[in-house]
């Protein structure tokens, strides 16, 4: 308990440092920089700038609440990271769900690393940061090295450095980008998995990309078998439609589908045989999402 005291008084007496217009630093090389760069730094929310390059845009709001939630309880356990732009002025690098729920919460300041970084830096520190979060979709990852490869000018040996993954890995993330938009959305909803887009990338024509990815949604098809599709239309020849084993459904059950899905705030389906026997299909995307989902089940 005494070390974490300690730790923020630390926070608050570099956070003074800062404000002292005699000690403004904005190099590397100025007076009291090794102070504060790399070290953790209590700054006032309302001195930090959204970071225009940060290449996530959406945040679910009830994942936020969550997060002020825990933070009420245990405080912002890992620091956000910003770049200093002037006297007493920052831009986010990377943390802006943590900002974002502390904001909720009414807090006045958080911790933070202080960088002192261009542009370019600091909108590849953004997209290094992004890529290696855990509850990413393949194609947002896809899309961050892409703007990698555009924006920073990195060669993929360079930016297998960067994010720590092999290049022939940063390769099957980027060819998912060569699928029709409608499959793009599709695997970032969660319908089908980077194993169905890599088999849908081999086959060349967007109307029948399109044709074997509405097979895959209506009859549920594996990896394997999307691949044993793709490998025959390439061949010539075509294996005979999987039947759906569902119908329609019913108007009554369509609605409280529907009706479920805007409560658990994600995507629900329901399928139905002819017995009228059916199965309901919750996505999730995260463990966490999983866990939220739970709790509002058990409500």
């Amino acid at each position: 308990m005494a070390k974490a005291t300690k730790k923020q008084a630390l926070g608050r007496g570099l956070s003074a440092l800062l404000k002292d217009p005699s000690n403004d630093i904005t190099n590397a090389n100025d007076k009291n920089a090794d102070k504060i760069v790399g070290n953790v730094v209590d700054l006032n929310l309302a001195d930090i700038e959204m970071n225009p390059f940060q290449p996530r845009t959406s945040f679910n709001e009830e994942n936020l609440r969550e997060l002020a939630s825990s933070i009420k309880e245990l405080g912002v356990i890992q620091p956000i990271t910003v770049r200093k732009m002037g006297f007493n002025k920052y831009e986010l690098v990377s943390g802006e769900r943590r900002c974002r729920a502390s904001k909720l919460l009414g807090l006045e300041t958080i911790p933070a690393y202080v960088r002192i970084a261009n542009d370019q830096e600091s909108l590849e520190m953004a997209l290094v940061e992004n890529i290696q979060r855990q509850d990413l979709d393949p194609i947002e990852i896809a899309l961050s090295y892409q703007r990698l490869i555009e924006e920073i000018d990195l060669t993929q040996e360079q930016m297998s450095d960067r994010v720590g993954k092999s290049r022939s890995a940063i390769t099957n993330y980027l060819r998912l980008l060569k699928l029709d938009p409608i499959i793009q959305t599709g695997m970032r909803d969660g319908f089908i998995s980077m194993g169905h887009g890599r088999a849908l990338i081999a086959v060349d024509n967007l109307d029948k990309q399109l044709d074997i990815y509405q097979q895959i949604l209506a009859n549920g098809l594996s990896v394997r078998e999307t691949e044993a599709i793709v490998k025959a239309e390439k061949s010539g020849n075509t294996l005979p439609r999987k039947q759906a084993k569902t119908t329609k459904l019913p108007t009554e059950l369509a609605d409280a589908t529907e009706k479920l899905s805007q409560v658990l705030d994600t995507k629900v389906n329901a399928t139905v045989d002819a017995k009228g026997k059916g199965k309901l299909t919750i996505a999730f995307k995260s463990q966490k999402e999983l866990e939220r989902i739970i709790k509002q089940l058990n409500a």
